[in-house]
């Protein structure tokens, strides 16, 4: 564990700041602002450096859900019942548990609380050739008829489970001396500190499923502790309903943030759904001790020549053989690897071996094939620490090579470039010629409000919107509105431009929302001529109504942007985007445009974007991205003359970045990365004295500044502080709306923060 102070700085503290999981993440990763997602990363990024274990998906779900603390308390300050946690007993057939499950082990005396943070499949016969795991429990009689077959139905997998017993703080962990005692008499956990049951599943999807495995275990097994008014903010709360299928769908989406936030971090690496350091990765590959670099090394020569037959024939192609390496079993062949294979070290050891030999693998085969002839492919991530299977293929191994296979097919594939590659020219970001849809990288809206009454957010129009008459629905409003039965619903639509007045037939719209399994939209809607994409809409939904009202914001000065003005607020990045030279209300197509138009049309299209608008294209890529392979030498001097004149005229500007190992451009540039030169787009909005023709009415009640809606939620007091009594009936009122009808009562020195909105 590190203790390296800079990994604590700004990162969230449970019951003193802000819940970190928000209502708009309820909606999915696209539709949280970047605030949000920076807070939630920077916390996610510290909690995987100060866990001794690879961090699972749903274990970081849990640090974020159930408030664990990251200055040595875990999840010790979290007001969570232990008692009500799943017994485990070693040897015993149980029903599966997830990783991110909070067990009790049973042993002699004092229960060992902890939380599952790895599990992996065991081999039952010690064949680790065999990658089935799997058993039908209490099969039929021979000859029954309607027998299940291994496929279908409940499915039993042998299991090691890797219990993390300092999860919640020194106050529920037992002393090291208590836990060398179990080790040593073997009946509770073995002497690695580990569990092994027979754990039986629904079905086998369900065992390789670890994600919606554990939304289901939640959704069940652990229902009250997901639904306790406990947490820093529950589930019903953020979902804005205590509905069987609304909280499954919440939950679902709060997982796929976690998930995606965890993804896409810079200073993090995913062996499947396993979080791991870099720092740590990178420590372990400096390391020269046990199961350092030499000793990956070795693993990757063992894996890469398991399969070579011991003599060669003289004559013709040898046949083919097959071989399969067990991770975890050879990680402990390895001199002086035993201590460092307890607890939850076992866990970021097998994690750290597979991503060695998957870079290896990529790095220095050809289709996943090594020069001696022998193909490398991942089998079973879940069985024995990663299951590799080694294929001799004989004198013919070219001809049997597949294309795309790069030596890390099977259960989990890994989510890694290759650690060294030659520099490229990025593709565009979107065709130059193909409409704007819904893009994640673009303004997605934000949740103003979500209570009982109703929901509200913000959002900003899409040029698609406006080309295909339709608005997309929240989740939760399509979840609403699905309660029909129906997956046509008439919904009553009431715009409103303040400022401006609207024809009858655009004020007030009867149109169809149309609904799938997973979100909706409405379709026929008559946009009024004076909405332009990335104009920002205020959105209402009254919960149990067919009726969305939607009313635009006046800006207190309006600003002139490319010559419009512009009298509402606005999101700056759609702007630049669907805006661009050729992309109006009328169609969005390059086709007829002259040199300027098109460079300009790139630059706001295709160029690295910002949040203010500015849009930044590497001006070597400009040619492949408005003509592709198909460019005369006309052509590109015609680009580069009209680059010239926009730079001469003001409305480009030059700028310099630098380009990284993988090819892609950055802006500043990088201390280390070559120089390269940027076209820059700067949208330069100026304000102007109010139309004469505009005035816009006063900002509605309710629309903050910078609006962020912040729930109840609980919150540590200082010692020796109590709670309010209006402060303790408030929480009791809050329990009320989640479904207990007499309330609790505060925890312990804990008081409760009234919902409010930020920025009013």
């Amino acid at each position: 564990m590190s203790d390296a102070p800079w990994e604590l700085d700004g990162a969230w503290r449970p019951y003193t700041d802000e819940p970190v999981l928000t209502p708009a993440m309820t909606d999915g990763y696209d539709a949280v602002c970047a605030t949000e997602r920076d807070r939630l990363r920077l916390y996610l990024e510290a909690l995987v450096a100060r866990r001794g274990a690879p961090v699972h998906v749903t274990v970081a779900f849990n640090a974020a859900y159930f408030g664990y603390g990251l200055a040595g308390e875990g999840y010790g300050d979290s007001p969570l019942d232990p008692d009500g946690f799943p017994g485990v007993t070693l040897g015993e057939r149980i029903p599966a548990l997830p990783v991110g499950a909070m067990v009790r082990v049973t042993t002699g005396s004092q229960p060992l609380f902890a939380e599952i943070v790895y599990k992996e499949g065991r081999a039952r016969t010690g064949d680790p050739d065999s990658s089935s795991t799997f058993s039908v429990p209490d099969p039929p009689a021979a000859g029954q008829a309607g027998a299940e077959s291994a496929d279908q139905g409940p499915a039993v997998r042998r299991e090691l489970l890797v219990p993390d017993p300092h999860a919640f703080g020194p106050g529920l962990s037992l002393a090291q001396t208590q836990l060398n005692r179990l080790r040593h008499h073997h009946r509770w956990i073995n002497q690695d500190g580990h569990v092994l049951v027979d754990a039986v599943y629904p079905s086998r999807a369900a065992a390789h499923d670890d994600v919606h495995f554990y939304a289901d275990y939640l959704l069940t097994v652990a229902r009250d502790q997901l639904l306790s008014p406990f947490v820093p903010v529950s589930l019903p709360e953020l979902a804005g309903s205590g509905q069987q299928a609304a909280l499954a769908g919440a939950l679902r989406r709060l997982l796929a943030v976690v998930e995606r936030t965890l993804e896409t971090s810079d200073a993090l690496r995913m062996w499947g759904r396993y979080a791991v350091s870099r720092n740590a990765l990178a420590a372990g590959w400096r390391d020269q001790g046990p199961l350092g670099r030499n000793d990956m090394e070795r693993l990757v020569t063992t894996v890469q020549y398991a399969a070579t037959p011991a003599s060669r024939r003289r004559r013709g192609p040898r046949a083919g053989t097959v071989a399969h390496t067990a991770v975890g079993p050879r990680l402990r062949e390895f001199p002086g690897a035993a201590p460092l294979l307890s607890g939850v070290g076992y866990a970021a050891a097998v994690c750290r071996a597979n991503l060695a030999l998957a870079d290896v693998i990529r790095r220095e085969t050809e289709d996943g094939v090594f020069e001696n002839g022998t193909r490398v492919s991942l089998e079973d991530d879940l069985q024995d620490g990663g299951l590799w299977r080694s294929c001799d293929l004989g004198g013919s191994w070219w001809n049997s090579a597949r294309p795309g296979d790069n030596g890390t097919t099977g259960t989990a594939a890994v989510q890694e470039q290759p650690m060294e590659s030659a520099p490229v020219v990025p593709l565009p970001a979107e065709p130059l010629d193909a409409p704007l849809a819904d893009d994640a990288r673009l303004g997605c809206g934000q949740l103003l409000r979500i209570d009982d009454s109703e929901v509200a957010w913000l959002a900003p129009l899409r040029l698609a919107h406006l080309l295909d008459d339709y608005l997309p629905l929240r989740p939760i409003i399509a979840d609403g509105l699905r309660m029909t039965g129906s997956d046509h619903v008439p919904v009553r639509l009431e715009l409103t431009h303040l400022g401006e007045e609207l024809e009858d037939d655009e004020s007030v719209q009867d149109v169809v929302a149309e609904l799938t399994a997973d979100t909706g939209r409405i379709n026929g809607v008559c946009w009024p001529i004076g909405f332009f994409p990335g104009l920002v809409l205020r959105l209402q939904w009254p919960r149990g109504g067919r009726v969305i009202r939607i009313t635009t914001i006046p800006r207190e000065v309006p600003e002139v942007v490319e010559g419009r003005t512009l009298a509402h607020e606005y999101d700056s990045s759609v702007l630049t985007r669907e805006t661009a030279p050729g992309s109006d209300r009328a169609g969005d197509t390059a086709a007829g445009l002259g040199p300027r138009a098109l460079v300009m049309r790139a630059v706001r299209r295709c160029g690295l974007l910002t949040d203010d608008g500015h849009a930044l294209l590497d001006r070597s890529a400009l040619p492949s991205v408005v003509y592709g392979q198909k460019l005369t030498a006309e052509q590109a001097a015609a680009l580069d003359e009209a680059a010239d004149a926009l730079i001469a005229d003001g409305r480009l500007y030059p700028a310099t970045g630098s380009r990284d190992g993988d090819g892609w451009p950055h802006h500043p540039a990088r201390r280390g990365e070559p120089e390269i030169a940027l076209l820059g787009y700067d949208p330069d909005p100026r304000p102007v004295a109010r139309p004469s023709s505009v005035i816009p009415a006063p900002k509605p009640s309710g629309v903050p500044m910078t609006p962020q809606y912040v729930h109840g939620h609980l919150r540590r007091l200082r010692p020796g502080a109590s709670p309010s009594e209006q402060q303790r009936a408030a929480f009791r009122e809050h329990c009320r709306r989640l479904g207990k009808a007499d309330g609790w009562e505060l925890p312990a020195n804990h008081t409760f923060v009234n919902e409010y909105t930020k920025g009013q």
